[in-house]
């Protein structure tokens, strides 16, 4: 299982809806972060929405990428078929593999009945590729187990959210019970869960990877046995200081503090 970063490693630097920074991370930029931390995989998520891009600024990236050595993966969301076409080209053209996908989007929250047929009718676009749905907050893990039993193809598995799945009230043993066989891409994205001070609720917020309440070492190894999950990518859920600029040199040390503890534990990995 190769680690890498993602655009969400550096959510608040490429840019959060309604907090976009003066000089946002650009794809580049990750590249050149990929290259400062010494890794060799990139997945470049929705937040950084590859189909916007005009094609030289494109190519460049993807040049760039491959002369650097670097692989990438790419994301989107909203899982329609003309997106998902769409995004099997730019897979080409990226030499990328997987293709992730949330399903949702504003204003379109498709029935399962809906994903499926989706699937189905882009299976023979993803010939060479691999599309993985994001367990997201929305469809619970056995409904997204039953989506992928009911397509039957392993062109479709699942990228594995380590926290997306609280929103759905759903726990990690749960959501890798239901999707752990699926899963060809693990998203590495450490929390606590703690009592707000009036005692009336849970706050949940992200940590460090290793600082948090998710076990990495033994999640991992449950992976390992199917035989799936090729890569992982760490992602991170900063809360944000007052000011942007101290947001961001906060979220700059939390990559650095989270690639400290995954690397060695990585390079254990066959």
């Amino acid at each position: 299982m190769r680690l890498g970063l993602s655009s969400y490693t550096y959510g608040w630097a490429v840019g959060a809806p309604g907090h976009r920074p003066a000089d946002p991370l650009s794809e580049l930029g990750l590249l050149d972060r990929c290259r400062e931390h010494g890794l060799k995989l990139l997945q470049v998520g929705d937040n950084l929405p590859l189909h916007t891009l005009d094609s030289a600024r494109l190519a460049r990236f993807f040049d760039q990428a491959n002369d650097e050595g670097v692989e990438l993966e790419i994301g989107a969301r909203r899982l329609t078929v003309e997106q998902v076409a769409t995004y099997a080209v730019l897979a080409r053209q990226a030499g990328a593999r997987l293709v992730r996908f949330v399903i949702d989007d504003t204003g379109y929250e498709p029935t399962a009945a809906d994903v499926v047929a989706v699937l189905r009718q882009t299976m023979r676009l993803m010939d060479g590729l691999v599309l993985g749905l994001e367990n997201h907050d929305r469809f619970p893990a056995h409904v997204l187990r039953d989506i992928l039993e009911a397509v039957g193809s392993d062109r479709f598995g699942i990228c594995l959210d380590t926290a997306n799945s609280l929103g759905a009230g759903e726990g990690l043993e749960t959501v890798v019970r239901e999707l752990g066989a699926y899963t060809v891409n693990l998203h590495l994205k450490d929390f606590q869960i703690r009592r707000v001070p009036s005692l009336m609720g849970f706050a949940v917020e992200g940590r460090p990877a290793g600082s948090g309440a998710l076990d990495i070492p033994a999640l991992v190894a449950t992976l390992r046995p199917f035989d799936r999950c090729e890569t992982a990518v760490l992602e991170l859920w900063t809360p944000p200081e007052p000011e942007m600029e101290a947001t961001l040199a906060k979220e700059s040390a939390w990559a650095r503090q989270s690639l400290e503890y995954l690397k060695p534990l990585f390079a254990r990995i066959p």
